[in-house]
């Protein structure tokens, strides 16, 4: 079950009197606070902090426990990481502390820079007097209180335990916390912290340890793996197995049982819409759809054509209009009159009226004959070409010689037109023949064009292997297998390179000479020859290869192209749409493999003693001569912190303390009441006692009895 806070201010400080003490739970994972005598801490949250910036102001700001999910918006949230005033389960950083202590007394409801109430705080078992003592320094000068007691949190729990009859005044007390487990016996009602052990091994691991694995299982879901839902998936289907060996070999079978102790978590998935074949009514909706959407088409086409035509009439009748009034005025008056247009000759009137006369009979569907331009000005644009070079001046030379040019590129510009028609006639040509040969016999015609294609295949292929290896395969028969540079060049390539390599065995020879004479600098020029477009264009071959693969794939649908030839490479992987199974976290073995942490640390690299050994491990710390207090120790053994949760923690138990036990030892253990409030409930019945007073020391004893004094204070738990 996931841990809830509750950070609700509280309005009822002030009807509480200055005696009444406050008890504080300050645990790794959570701090509770609250009032004595009561059953429930008033305020619970994580006993942590964060430190985000604004987003856009840059302004850093400290949040105590959880953050708000609004803080998002304003804050960047994701370069700050939760920080713990814990070092193990022992407090160290006293600025973060002072951050919770503040929030929590804030959240209770003071009001005020002093907290006029005594305090009772739980800590860690066997905590370091210097810890000890800092903390006090922070509640007496910081916050002012009258007194401060300080108490184990386990030792608290089991003293509530044993008040609603679970447990003895003798027994074994197992606490596996957030950051570490602890194992203290008791004798009439007192820990006897001489056979304390620790491992440093609890919650936290755990869940780190499921998260790593997980995150390995399903890397492209890391970023649903929050802390805070892997922390609900362990509380949710972790467990404790008997027998580890057992329950690995079981997964690694893969039967039914393992399959009914797998769980799964679906992720959110919303699955490709599939697409259903449209009804005939559906058809027959889009084809009249269609239908009058051509039909509009064809009408505006036809109202555009109309409108077109009707403009060139116009045109037409103005330009007869324009010439017949030029032909009947006067030669003086036609610059008068071209002037009132965009005309600037008559010339130009007739060659706008040939225009418009056969852009109207295209839009009528007329055939247009096709008639072929004479330039009159021809002779007067190269008149000086026919003109010997002795009657013209060095400026008609020069503009001779340009007129040339523009004549012979004119001339092999219409020559390369005509070229490519006469290409073009040929080839229709050939596909009309072709296309006759596969009518009068189609199986014969497909049979030469599937042989025709594997010999221009093999021949493609052939010369392809060639340019790649160089004819050579280094005694191999692979003829894929790795060969030089230099048989990979083309021979304009290895041309350059021999004119190089002569190049630099010329300059080792005595002194260097190269560039005196105007013959060195043509090796230059030979150098920068570039011919490898011509060598990397594809011929005739591959051209021809292309066009069989079209033709075969439009005749034969059993047709395969391969647009690699001779590549052994794997075909590109298709897309595969994305299953209900893709989004689903599997948890099997991560089940109890991440619990078993707490009875074999080293699966985490930890070379410390599990929760089975370190209850033999505290026994034998035990006073010599007590065979009856261990006999009564193991017959009441109370599990109790967050870790104590999961399911099979008892019989795992006992199963490894028999193993450690003599034969016929009674063994007996029973889980906290509620292992996660018993030691806040605990430390909340001692404070509300009359004897309560007496078990703390004020302000004045701490300046007065200093820091050592603290070393070898303990309360007194069975008053």
């Amino acid at each position: 079950m996931p841990f809830i806070s509750k950070i609700q201010r509280q309005s009822d400080y002030s009807s509480f009197p200055s005696s009444h003490p406050i008890v504080i739970d300050n645990g790794g994972s959570y701090f509770r606070i609250g009032w004595a005598g009561e059953s429930e801490p008033r305020v619970i949250f994580r006993n942590i902090i964060q430190r985000p910036r604004h987003k856009i102001t840059g302004e850093t700001v400290t949040v105590v426990g959880d953050h708000d999910p609004a803080l998002l918006k304003y804050f960047d949230c994701t370069r700050s990481g939760p920080r713990s005033a814990f070092d193990s389960n022992v407090v160290y950083q006293f600025e973060i502390m002072e951050y919770i202590l503040d929030f929590g007394f804030d959240r209770l409801g003071a009001d005020q820079s002093q907290i006029n109430h005594p305090v009772l705080i739980t800590e860690c078992a066997c905590n370091p007097v210097q810890s000890r003592s800092k903390m006090a320094e922070l509640l007496f000068e910081s916050y002012g209180v009258p007194s401060v007691a300080f108490g184990v949190d386990m030792a608290f729990s089991y003293r509530y335990n044993q008040q609603l009859g679970i447990c003895s005044n003798d027994g074994l007390a197992i606490c596996s916390g957030f950051n570490t487990s602890h194992v203290i016996p008791f004798f009439n009602g007192e820990p006897v912290f001489e056979a304390c052990c620790r491992t440093n091994v609890g919650g936290y691991h755990i869940t780190d340890y499921l998260k790593q694995l997980l995150s390995l299982k399903h890397p492209h879901h890391m970023s649903k793996l929050t802390w805070e839902k892997v922390e609900d998936l362990k509380m949710e289907h972790c467990y404790i197995a008997s027998d580890y060996a057992s329950e690995v070999k079981l997964f690694q079978r893969g039967d039914k049982k393992a399959e009914d102790k797998t769980r799964c978590w679906q992720l959110p998935w919303t699955p490709i819409p599939t697409e259903e074949a449209p009804s005939e009514e559906e058809i027959a909706r889009k084809a009249a759809l269609r239908e009058k959407q051509g039909q509009r088409l064809r009408e505006m086409a036809e109202a555009k054509r109309f409108n077109k035509i009707n403009d060139l009439e116009n045109e037409i009748r103005d330009l007869e209009m324009l010439l017949q009034r030029l032909r009947h005025a006067r030669e003086s008056d036609i610059p008068s009159i071209l002037g009132k247009t965009v005309y600037s000759s008559k010339q130009d009137v007739e060659s706008a009226l040939t225009k418009a006369s056969q852009s109207l009979r295209k839009a009528k569907g007329e055939p247009v004959e096709s008639v072929e331009k004479i330039d009159p000005s021809t002779d007067e644009k190269y008149n000086l070409i026919k003109v010997p070079d002795e009657m013209l001046t060095p400026d008609q030379l020069k503009q001779k010689r340009k007129q040339l040019f523009i004549k012979s590129t004119s001339e092999a510009r219409q020559q390369k037109k005509q070229k490519q028609v006469e290409e073009e006639i040929e080839r229709e040509r050939q596909k009309k023949l072709e296309e006759e040969r596969r009518l009068e016999n189609p199986e014969q015609y497909l049979e030469e064009l599937r042989a025709k294609h594997r010999e221009l295949s093999e021949k493609v292929e052939q010369r392809k292997r060639l340019k790649t290896n160089g004819g050579h395969t280094n005694g191999n028969h692979n003829a894929s297998s790795g060969v030089g540079r230099g048989e990979r060049l083309n021979p304009s390539q290895r041309e350059r390179m021999r004119l190089l390599t002569t190049a630099a065995f010329d300059r080792g020879k005595g002194e260097d000479t190269f560039g005196t004479k105007d013959e060195d600098w043509q090796l230059y020029k030979l150098m920068s020859k570039d011919n490898d477009d011509d060598y990397d264009k594809p011929d005739s071959d591959e051209t021809e290869l292309a066009r069989i693969s079209t033709r075969l794939r439009e005749i034969d649908p059993t047709f395969i192209f391969k647009s690699d030839l001779g590549s052994t490479s794997e075909e590109a992987p298709r897309f595969v749409p994305q299953t209900k199974e893709d989004f689903q976290i599997i948890l099997g073995v991560e089940r109890f493999r991440c619990p078993e942490i707490l009875f074999n640390p080293n699966l985490v690299g930890i070379d410390q003693s599990g929760l089975d050994e370190m209850v033999g491990i505290s026994i034998r710390r035990l006073p010599k001569g007590s065979e009856d207090l261990e006999g009564r120790i193991t017959n009441s053994i109370l599990l109790t912190g967050g870790s104590c949760l999961f399911p099979g923690m008892n019989e795992r138990l006992e199963a490894g303390i028999r193993m450690t036990r003599p034969c016929g030892t009674p063994i007996n253990i029973s889980k906290a009441s509620n292992p996660i409030y018993d030691a806040w409930r605990g430390a909340s019945d001692y404070a509300a006692a009359m004897q309560f007073p007496q078990q703390t020391f004020s302000k004045m004893d701490y300046y007065e009895k200093g820091e050592d004094w603290l070393r070898n204070y303990q309360i007194r738990y069975s008053i």
